[in-house]
């Protein structure tokens, strides 16, 4: 994916605080503090330019929900769509995944989504898939007992790849779909690529995992 050069964006990002929160890895352990409540906690990693983290946090206040993007041009969308409608129980990141561990602490996090994240085909790059193990150990250690992983993707080959890692690595899975447009799936939250994947007809695959 080609990124469009924001040079406004790291200023905007800076200035917005209250969206973005600088330093997150003081807040390891924290976020229930600066959310101020208990309610379940709920991240996406790589959540791109913030809808499916902005709707999920509007559909569902009682939720405290934080975004993870490493890149500036992509998340100042994000931003944006919180400066024009703001909401108290959400938060972005600009973080890079792989230090997912030294911005939460063990058993904080009630739920993981991954949405139709880069596949990386090709075998040489397997690590950097997001359900490769070294990302399932780390999702694990922050996970509650109870904790769940959401992954909703259009490739297939990802999709029976993660199935078969997240299952190695000891989830279970359940809500399994191979088309979540045609099956009775209600409360389906889309993002900006499954809207347009969905109006060209593109099978969206989803499927959800628990410890």
């Amino acid at each position: 994916m080609r990124l469009r050069n924001k040079p406004w964006a790291p200023k905007l990002i800076e200035d917005n605080p209250q969206i973005i929160v600088p330093n997150p890895k003081e807040r390891k352990g924290k976020w229930s503090e600066l959310f101020e409540n208990d309610n379940p906690l709920h991240v996406e990693v790589g959540t791109g330019k913030g809808r499916f983290v902005t709707k999920m946090a509007a559909s569902y206040p009682d939720r405290n929900v934080i975004g993870v993007e490493k890149y500036d041009s992509v998340i100042v969308t994000g931003v944006e769509r919180l400066l024009e409608n703001p909401l108290d129980n959400i938060r972005l990141l600009k973080a890079d995944v792989t230090n997912i561990t030294e911005i939460f602490d063990s058993g904080e996090v009630d739920r993981f989504y991954i949405n139709f994240t880069d596949p990386w085909p090709k075998n040489r790059h397997e690590k950097r898939r997001l359900t490769h193990k070294s990302f399932l150990k780390k999702y694990s250690e922050i996970l509650k007992d109870t904790g769940e992983i959401h992954l909703k993707t259009d490739n297939q080959g990802l999709f029976e790849y993660s199935i078969e890692s997240l299952s190695q690595f000891g989830f279970k899975l359940k809500q399994v779909t191979f088309n979540l447009h045609e099956s009775n799936m209600e409360d389906n939250i889309m993002t900006e690529y499954e809207e347009r994947f969905v109006e060209k007809g593109i099978r969206i695959y989803r499927l959800e995992a628990y410890k």
